[in-house]
């Protein structure tokens, strides 16, 4: 093989490398439309007011927010944050992605029971996650799980898709 034929056939390897490993590098969850459009259905409901058991604009809880915010997605959750935790696989909090479901020890008496639970809604750097969540005090809002409050109550993280 004479040089400039070993030359461009080693362009054409490169080419196809590079070619590789950029679309390797940005693959798409396939579940990422799903999980916009949950997002975007949760946030619609912020401001809405906490009131146990609820599931509508006029009052719900936090498991509640997640069941209506993936119903408009057609998936079909649990209603309770206790059936809630046992969907999907345990992802770490360095591995959050938009989507996820955190949990939350919030009683006093019980630190490791779970009571609480969120939708992770963005990603803004290593030490700034947002979750979208049903507070008793502020209604539907989004909070850092990385602020000291729920830091300190964090149990785990679920991702279902």
């Amino acid at each position: 093989m004479n040089s400039k034929k070993i030359t461009i056939n080693f362009v054409w390897v490169l080419m196809i490398l590079l070619a590789a490993s950029c679309s390797s590098s940005k693959k798409i969850r396939k579940s990422d439309q799903t999980v916009d459009k949950i997002i975007r259905n949760a946030r619609s409901f912020t401001g809405t007011p906490y009131k146990w058991g609820g599931t509508t604009r006029s009052g719900m809880d936090c498991s509640g927010l997640l069941v209506s915010a993936f119903q408009s997605a057609g998936v079909a959750l649990p209603r309770t944050t206790s059936e809630q935790v046992k969907l999907g696989k345990d992802v770490s909090l360095k591995e959050l992605l938009p989507g996820d479901l955190v949990f939350f020890a919030t009683a006093k008496r019980k630190k490791h029971k779970i009571t609480h639970v969120g939708l992770v809604t963005e990603i803004r750097d290593n030490k700034n996650i947002q979750f979208i969540h049903a507070t008793t005090k502020l209604g539907v809002i989004e909070d850092n799980v990385f602020s000291n409050y729920y830091q300190n109550i964090f149990v785990k993280a679920r991702r279902i898709f």
